[in-house]
């Protein structure tokens, strides 16, 4: 690992998640098209669960939350990954293990606060266009935490 210890990695991580951020909602963008999918809606459900005083029930708290939920938790999970890095995980194998915790820690939030059922009962198309986006997002993030910790 190079530098600055914990956080030279958490940081490179974070905005490894930022780019990986990026991919994702530009891979989700193109699925949609092709689909005809319309925007998940869940991060703002999320945020709307967690932060005081708004309502998941609400569709303007939702619309409005929905994108920096989304942005946050895509850079912040990026942390997760220098995490990795200083445990001893690089490359491949380090991105197939952020992947699993991060799609893993997803549908157990989801699960928990009521936003989601089980994924085995998740829509077999629903469920390929979340496990691609978070695939995309954990290889794009992987990739560019490996170039930066390389430097």
């Amino acid at each position: 690992m190079s530098s600055n210890g914990v956080l030279g990695a958490l940081s490179r991580g974070m905005v490894a998640g930022a780019v990986g951020t990026i991919a994702m909602t530009a891979s989700e963008r193109l699925e949609m098209a092709v689909s005809g999918r319309e925007a998940s809606q869940v991060p703002g459900q999320v945020g709307a669960h967690l932060l005081p005083g708004k309502n998941p029930d609400s569709p303007s708290d939702v619309a409005r939350l929905n994108s920096p939920v989304h942005w946050a938790h895509g850079i912040s999970m990026g942390a997760l990954r220098g995490a990795l890095d200083l445990a001893g995980l690089r490359g491949p194998q380090a991105s197939v293990v952020h992947f699993a915790l991060f799609w893993g820690g997803d549908v157990a939030l989801y699960r928990a606060l009521g936003v989601a059922d089980v994924p085995w009962r998740w829509e077999p198309d629903e469920l390929a266009a979340d496990m691609l986006s978070k695939g995309v997002y954990a290889a794009v993030t992987g990739a560019v935490y490996d170039a930066l910790a390389s430097d």
